[in-house]
């Protein structure tokens, strides 16, 4: 091991043979100290260990900062990639790739103020093409609708119906048909059917439609009070405000009128297809319209049986055709629906669903007839001779056999012969109620 620096003077004594190879001591008995140059510092120097240290600091930070280059220029690549992809998605969803109408909205009842929402296949070479019937007071057109808000009202048998509020607070109904299988020719010859059979009272008129190939749109009036379906079956428990014998009756009556309008303006063949208590809507006068009607021949509503259960009739079944005589069917089925109280597709218990005019023949073949009645209505006096009227009527047009049923004229007549028979011999349900609560 080679020294340096001074030689100690314990060592001095020492011969100068003592100390060869260490060429770079000074001292006694070598050369003076004083005389010799510095001493160079060693390669490897225990007083500068971090020089090589800084050398490689030096050489990481510069890795150090070329990565994090790197990583940054990698990370903006991808998310400048992802909003692109994003963007075009959009871009696709809003001309009409797929999207679907207020989707999700029926659940909860939500509203959508999207321009699309009902554009989703309208083209825009079309969209000027809202055609309107008559003397139609609403000054809107397809622009106006696109950029209505709406509300889902409910998904029926042709497709889904919302409420749209246009600019200056006009509410109208926008049904959207799903499933049509006809052309535009087609469509349109039956959209003038259905446009001069709804000139009625009891007939809720058709105010415009829209055809393209990806779209088609039906423009109705709105009416806030709601269907029959809804005021007889919803809310049956405290609190409710049950429809009573007369307010029935007169619904029996107009829903019985506008079905015989559509028969007889719109010729032999022509049917309302549809017959149900959610297809009544209800003004607050209880005066019917029938809604929906005539739609049949323009979509796949009869190639699925489970469609419509409980009002269809027999033959429909079988033939996936609809006749006038099927229409007074689904008519006698909406009698037995407001006489009882009940759903058109019962449950017996625990046994598999029976048809309500099942039920209806087997309660009255057993002569339980009272046990037919809601009994909501047996709370009134004076009524049970005019509902067994009126449940003998409901029997006649369910008849299985098709020319066993009147046909609609003829119901409108023996109905109109008890709500005379109500007005000639007894005080109205107001009346008797207003006669109860006297002191």
């Amino acid at each position: 091991m080679l020294n340096n620096g001074s030689i100690p003077y314990s060592l001095g004594k020492f011969p100068i043979s003592s100390f060869t190879g260490n060429s770079i001591l000074c001292g006694p008995p070598l050369t003076d100290c004083s005389l010799s140059s510095p001493s160079p510092a060693p390669f490897y120097s225990p007083s500068s260990p971090t020089i090589p240290g800084k050398q490689n600091s030096g050489d990481n930070k510069k890795f150090g900062t070329s990565a994090i280059i790197a990583i940054a220029i990698g990370v903006s690549s991808i998310l400048l990639l992802l909003v692109l992809v994003f963007f075009f998605c959009c871009l696709k969803k809003k001309n009409g790739g797929g999207g679907s109408l207020l989707k999700g909205k029926a659940a909860n009842g939500g509203r959508s103020k999207k321009p699309e929402d009902f554009g989703s296949g309208v083209q825009e070479a079309e969209k000027n093409k809202l055609v309107f019937f008559g003397k139609c007071s609403y000054n809107f057109d397809l622009e106006d609708l696109l950029r209505a808000s709406a509300e889902v009202l409910g998904k029926g048998s042709y497709g889904t119906a919302y409420k749209a509020v246009l600019d200056e607070g006009v509410m109208v109904v926008v049904k959207r048909l799903r499933e049509v299988v006809v052309g535009k020719r087609e469509f349109e010859q039956q959209m003038e059917d259905v446009g001069r059979v709804g000139q009625h009272p009891n007939v809720l008129p058709l105010r415009a439609y829209y055809y393209s190939k990806d779209e088609k749109l039906l423009v109705c009036d709105y009416i806030p009070t709601g269907s029959l379906s809804a005021l007889l079956h919803g809310n049956r428990g405290i609190g409710r405000n049950p429809l009573d014998w007369d307010s029935r009756l007169k619904i029996s009556l107009g829903t019985a009128r506008g079905i015989a309008h559509i028969h007889s303006e719109g010729g032999v063949k022509f049917t309302h297809g549809n017959v149900k208590s959610s297809n009544v809507l209800l003004t607050q006068d209880h005066n019917a319209c029938v809604s929906d009607y005539g739609l049949t021949p323009l979509t796949n509503f009869l190639a699925t049986p489970s469609r419509g259960p409980g009002y269809r009739a027999p033959e429909v079944s079988e033939t996936r055709k609809v006749t006038q005589k099927s229409d007074v069917y689904s008519f006698g089925v909406l009698l037995l629906e407001m006489l009882t109280g009940k759903a058109p597709l019962k449950s017996a218990g625990h046994d598999d669903p029976v048809d309500l005019p099942r039920w209806v023949r087997s309660v009255v073949r057993e002569e339980w007839t009272a046990e037919v009645f809601d009994p909501e209505l047996l709370s009134h006096q004076n009524v049970e001779e005019e509902m067994v009227q009126m449940l003998q009527i409901a029997l006649a047009c369910v008849a299985k056999v098709p020319d066993m049923r009147p046909n609609m004229s003829e119901v409108v007549r023996m109905i109109e012969d008890i709500r005379q028979s109500e007005l000639d011999n007894r005080p109205s349900s107001e009346d008797y109620k207003s006669s109860v609560n006297t002191p």
